[in-house]
């Protein structure tokens, strides 16, 4: 079987197993000139040397495919939930990519005007806050409406069609863990599912949850696997989302949500040691593949379920085109960007604030095109249903008042588990003598949720979470549903007719509809994508379900694993490029064993990463157990990967010291490791006695150059670093005191130096101790303020601060404290314009507060007192300040660094470094939340941007008319204020947390939070499990270079090219590894010492998303027109105004293009195919979105536009 449907290779050649270390000269990521090279791209690789054969071959299998086709005609494939015949959809010229030909700040100006300017939309949702007065009016049965009504004549030219969606809420964890639902629920209700079904073809229903469907297909009967097919292909169950988790939109980064496109690829569903629930991710797509044998003899083919693209992919027979999104908190506006280039065409959304619903209802708005802000080309419009009501259990689904509906939740009548409707009237059995009572009082209902909406197709959601556990619920649901439908459908004159129904077939209904109808308001803008609808843009944060609660809390709950998820994130990158580099390299050797046989711990990374995804999990708002079990999966597998890391580094290095087994115990090990899933990872210790030599090896994931500072721990501060070119290098130690203490009875040290890491690469580095040719590091000078007795420690050079303020600096920035303090009070920059930071750490007390809700007492108030100790840390490389500080805690919850970096024109240099040690840990600290503060002088207004997913900015306003917690909002890596002068203050940060701007100048970060009560939002349990955590912080000032819009306040302001590096220097940190300690005494362990597989640098505003293998056990067996490698890459969308390269020497996209056939050193790349990113869909019609893609992947040119993630599948083979 192919790695992906409809890929063409050509042959391929031998060569070298590795790249050379020497730097090319050739501007490879261009197309070189020559035809010969042409022709090597192309030609010859078409054509190997058994093209004879090769071509009769292929001349006899055309032939016999020609023959098929006039036989049997051509195949329809199943697209959707069943087969139907899709609605073409309407198109829009697409702008051509501006020219790089000619003057490049020509296409920089061009693309400045492609992002800094925003799309021509309807509505946005800043536009919705400004008009909506936040009032709260209580609307009567619709609480958070009005009251609803109708005059009768509105289905007189076409009657009411109303498709009843049954549906199951099931959270992968939550008050339970995923394998204890699984157990006690879950399996049930997928039971109940397929036999409820297959009773009665007019039955339907929607599954959305695939992580614990793909347990029950591992434990599922062949009759039941057999029926929950046909189930699938006949239209009566619809997978929908295809998500192993429903995804949370407010911390989750996007790497995580593509990820989870990507979880099953590799084993698939092979069992997992110690893993009963194998946990995948968010998968865009299924699709039925049966084969030619029968499903009952297929399903018993193999233990392991499938080895195909996709498990879904091969096993169900689907590829969604609707999303179903009913529980996340809020909405981001990168959800439907990713999910429309998946292919996706629907989406269904629920939980935005209720003023926010009431105002669309208004206008009937709640079915719209969500546009991306900077698209004015309609390429990335989606369409949207938004729920109008609270909740999307029963009673909140049928219509506007929930007393009525709550009738007609059948599993609450008598001998049910589930609670009686609160309102005191309980559902009864529909009967002969009831039906047309109780059919009327439902239509009445459905008649006026209709009235909310433009067209006569309505859609209403029956189910809530964990539903039809029982065979005897669910008929108690379909029956009763059934003969209150029958009623309906039998009599004309109610111009009505209900049925059970997918989200399909409402979404088909509506478009055929809105395609007979012009439902357009005057002067809309609308879409090409459906006609009819307003197009919006904007995202839905923050969420408020009632009483003005607002869901801000989330976003810093638990922030210990917010910082892990990260960690996995970015180490589990960096894994699959590696494996990548080694599948690349070491193809036809036997070091090709290494990432296969590592698979399975791949896909179970990408399976835990992909879990906490889950909108209970990453959010923080799960029970004490069920995040101990998440956090223990993450750990499980940054062993893992961190154990496959350390041994790629040394097949990349050449180290094939076992030819047998290369998955032996590596000769390296990595510098930072944890001991437990709950501890912060300590540094490994290099313990180096006279004469002894260690190894440090370090990997760049990053596709540019990397020069900065680096740092290990060891025992002995007379050390010296050598370069593996025999140079001897500059370097440094500070003392490591440990958390919160300065005791240096057993004092470790940090040692600096400083090392450039190619494109990708790796470099080895020597620390020695004794060395006769090289300096010793250079002993920190400590200036010490201290209000106990401070002892210096060996062999440091320490003396008391004196003054009230005192500084740091390099050759950009001089930065200013109080001492007494220990607090950042402004930074002066070299031209001596000076930038107030008025930093501050506070604390809010909050009376309400749960996992979800932030709801503070008043303002948060200063906790830091005069005394404590802080302490100046001088060197030739880094300079810190280090706080200690006094607070009226005896164990002060908070202590904090600052550095900055000595490295002439690297990012490094241009950032300050705040560094965040929080320890909440007694119930001294209960009901309080902590925050930093930092009061600039930046004039903002009050308006700031916070990044959506680390993919894209958006635009925020503190307002009045809100409350403070309202105004907080998700800060998943980067916040900033800007002035209308151009000045600019951020903060980028590693971890996901939330944000405000309530005066103007201040930006502040919320730290952690403890809480010892329970929000009322049904988790039962407030916060208390808090962990010691560091977050760190890298701060940017910049000005612009050139005018801002005089409407610069409106819009949303893109971050510099500068900014873009910095967050990935951050994000993406190298990884050290150093060489154990069997090995400590051999100073050169590797027959080569650094790897460069990048011919150069790529440009500096394009990011490798991503760079895998999705199928390495497939990889060996790969068919000759099988692309088995996966790019991800995305053009950053930059602001123009700041200076383009950030002062740093790399180029942009605009000055020089990138061409795929020629990125890689030594390999050459073949059959390169744009794809979505879920890599389900290479047809033109799905990826019309940029119409050249084809042809430009044809030739290897990387087409994509500004803000843009594209995927290209290829091949990857060593030269000749």
């Amino acid at each position: 079987m192919e790695f992906f449907s409809g890929g063409r290779r050509g042959g391929g050649g031998g060569g070298g197993l590795l790249p050379s270390t020497t730097a090319t000269k050739m501007k490879a990521i261009r197309k070189p000139s020559t035809s010969s090279s042409r022709r090597r791209g192309r030609i010859r690789d078409l054509l190997p040397p058994t093209s004879s054969f090769f071509t009769i071959g292929l001349v006899i299998s055309l032939l016999f495919f020609l023959i098929v086709i006039l036989i049997f005609g051509v195949p329809t494939p199943l697209s959707s939930s069943h087969s139907k015949q899709r609605v073409p959809r309407r198109t829009v010229p697409r702008r051509p990519l501006p020219s790089s030909e000619g003057s490049a700040e020509g296409g920089l100006r061009a693309i400045a005007e492609l992002i800094s300017s925003p799309a021509s939309v309807d509505i946005t949702t800043k536009d919705l806050y400004d008009r909506i007065e936040f009032s709260d009016l209580d609307g009567g049965a619709w609480k958070q409406g009005w009251k609803v009504t109708y005059q009768g004549h509105e289905w007189d030219d076409e009657k009411l069609k109303v498709f009843v969606v049954p549906h199951s809420h099931n959270d992968p964890g939550w008050k339970l863990t995923v394998e204890e639902y699984y157990n006690r629920q879950s399996r049930y209700i997928l039971d109940t599912i397929v036999e409820s079904l297959t009773k009665d073809s007019r039955r339907k229903f929607i599954w959305e949850e695939m992580s614990y469907l793909e347990r029950w297909w591992r434990e599922a009967s062949s009759d039941k696997k057999e029926n929950f097919i046909k189930l699938v292909k006949n239209g009566q169950l619809e997978i929908v989302g295809g998500g192993w988790v429903m995804n949370d939109e407010a911390n989750s980064h996007y790497f995580a949500i593509i990820e989870q496109t990507m979880s099953v690829f590799n084993e698939g569903m092979r069992p997992l040691r110690n893993d009963p629930i194998s946990m995948v991710g968010h998968v865009g797509a299924l699709k039925l593949g049966l084969g030619r044998k029968p499903v009952r003899e297929q399903l018993h083919a193999k233990k392991t379920i499938t080895e195909g693209n996709m498990w879904l992919n091969d096993t169900i027979g689907v590829i969604p085109r609707n999303s179903w999104a009913i529980d996340p908190f809020g909405y981001s506006a990168t959800m439907p960007y990713l999910l429309q280039r998946m292919g996706f065409r629907n989406m269904l959304i629920q939980r935005t604030h209720y003023e926010l619903k009431k105002e669309l209802a208004l206008h009937r708005n709640l079915e719209y095109i969500w546009r991306q802000s900077w698209d004015k080309e309609e390429t990335t419009d989606i369409f949207v249903h938004m729920m109008p009501f609270y909740s999307y259990d029963i009673p909140h689904t049928c219509g506007p008042e929930p007393a009525i509906c709550c009738q007609f939740d059948f599993a609450r009548m008598r001998g049910f588990s589930y609670e009686a409707c609160p309102w005191r009237i309980d559902p009864v059995e529909t009967n002969a003598n009831n039906v047309q009572e109780r059919a009327m009082k439902l239509l009445d209902q459905y008649r006026k949720k209709s009235t909310l909406y433009r067209t006569n197709t309505l859609l209403v959601p029956l189910g809530d979470d964990f539903r039809y556990i029982s065979i005897d619920e669910a008929e108690a649901q379909f029956r009763n549903y059934q003969m209150l439908f029958d009623y309906i459908n039998s009599n004309p004159s109610l111009n009505a007719e209900v049925m059970f129904g997918t989200l399909e077939d409402y979404f088909k209904t509506l478009r055929e509809e809105a395609e007979r109808k012009n439902f357009s308001q005057p002067g809309e803008v609308g879409s090409a994508e459906l006609g009819g609808f307003p197009s919006l843009s904007g995202d839905f944060f923050t969420y408020a379900d009632r009483n003005l609660d607002y869901w801000s809390g989330y976003y810093v709950s638990r922030p210990f694993f917010k910082a892990v998820d990260r960690v996995l994130e970015q180490t589990l990158r960096a894994s699959e490029i590696l494996a990548a580099l080694v599948l690349g390299y070491c193809q036809k050797l036997h070091c090709a064993k290494l990432p296969i046989s590592f698979a399975h711990k791949l896909t179970a990374a990408r399976r835990n990463l992909a879990l906490f995804q889950h909108h209970d999990g990453v959010t923080g708002t799960a029970k004490d157990h069920v995040v101990i079990d998440y956090g223990t999966r993450m750990h499980t597998s940054l062993q893992d990967l961190q154990f496959f890391m350390s041994r790629a580094v040394e097949v990349l290095l050449g180290d094939l010291h076992d030819k047998a087994d290369p998955t032996l115990l590596s000769h390296f090990e990595p510098v930072k490791s944890r001991s437990k899933f709950n501890v912060l990872p300590v540094h490994k210790v290099l313990d180096l006695k006279e004469g002894d030599t260690h190894s440090v090896v370090l990997y760049n994931p990053l596709e540019q150059t990397r020069d900065e500072i680096v740092m290990v721990v060891v025992s002995q501060p007379d050390v010296s670093v050598t370069h593996s070119n025999g140079s001897c290098l500059e370097s440094q130690v500070s003392p490591n005191w440990m958390h919160g203490t300065s005791d240096s009875s057993s004092m470790q040290h940090r040692l600096y130096w400083r090392a450039s890491v190619a494109a990708m690469g790796l470099e080895t580095y020597y620390v020695a101790r004794g060395s006769r040719t090289c300096g010793k590091a250079v002993p920190s000078v400590l200036k010490v303020f201290s209000d106990a007795q401070f002892s210096c420690p060996s062999p440091y050079v320490c003396s008391d601060i004196t003054t009230d303020e005192v500084q740091i600096h390099n050759l950009l920035y001089t930065l200013t404290f109080d001492v007494k303090k220990g607090l950042l009070q402004k930074i002066t920059h070299k031209n001596g314009k000076q930038t107030n930071v008025g930093e501050e750490i506070n604390m809010y007390s909050s009376s309400g507060s749960g996992a979800y809700l932030f709801k503070p007492i008043g303002e948060a108030k200063p906790i830091i007192k005069e005394g404590g100790k802080f302490m100046i840390l001088e060197g030739p490389l880094v300079q810190e300040a280090l706080s200690i500080p006094k607070t009226e805690w005896k164990n002060t919850p908070i202590f904090h660094s600052t550095r900055i970096y000595s490295v002439e024109n690297t990012v490094q240099e241009l950032v300050i470094e705040k560094e965040y040690h929080v320890e909440l840990l007694g119930n001294e600290y209960n009901e309080r939340e902590l925050i930093v503060r930092f009061k600039t002088d930046i004039e903002n207004k009050r308006v700031f941007y916070t990044d959506l997913n680390g993919f894209q900015m958006s635009r925020r306003e503190t307002y009045q008319k809100i409350p403070l917690q309202g105004n907080y909002y998700p800060m998943p890596s980067l916040a900033f204020m800007q002035d209308p002068s151009g000045h600019r203050f951020s903060v980028h940060s590693k971890q996901s947390l939330g944000a405000a701007s309530l005066e103007e100048g201040w930006l502040e970060i919320m730290l952690d939070r403890r809480l010892a009560h329970d929000d009322g939002r049904g988790l039962g349990q407030g916060v208390m499990d808090n962990h010691p955590t560091d977050i760190l912080f890298h701060i940017l000032t910049e000005s612009n270079v050139s005018a801002l819009p005089a409407k610069h306040a409106l819009l949303t302001l893109q971050p510099s090219v500068l900014s873009h590096r910095v967050g990935a220097h951050l994000n993406y940190p190298m990884h050290a590894f150093v060489s154990n300690n069997n090995h400590k005494r051999k100073s050169n362990l590797l027959r080569q010492t650094s790897f460069a597989p990048l011919s150069s640098s790529l440009p500096c505003d394009l990011h490798i998303v991503n760079f895998k293998v999705p199928q390495p056990l497939k990889f060996a067996q790969a068919g000759p027109l099988t692309a088995r490698f996966v790019i991800y890459l995305q053009w950053r969308g930059w602001d123009s105004s700041f200076c383009k390269r950030g002062g740093l020497p790399c180029s942009t996209v605009m000055e020089e293009p990138v061409n795929l056939f020629y990125v890689f050193k030594d390999l050459s790349a073949l059959n390169v195919k744009a794809t979505t990113l879920n890599l389900l869909h290479d047809d033109p019609e799905t990826m019309e979105y940029i119409e050249q893609l084809g042809d430009a992947a044809q030739e290897g040119n990387v087409l994509i536009q500004p803000m843009e993630i594209q995927a290209y599948k290829l091949d990857l083979q060593p030269q000749t």
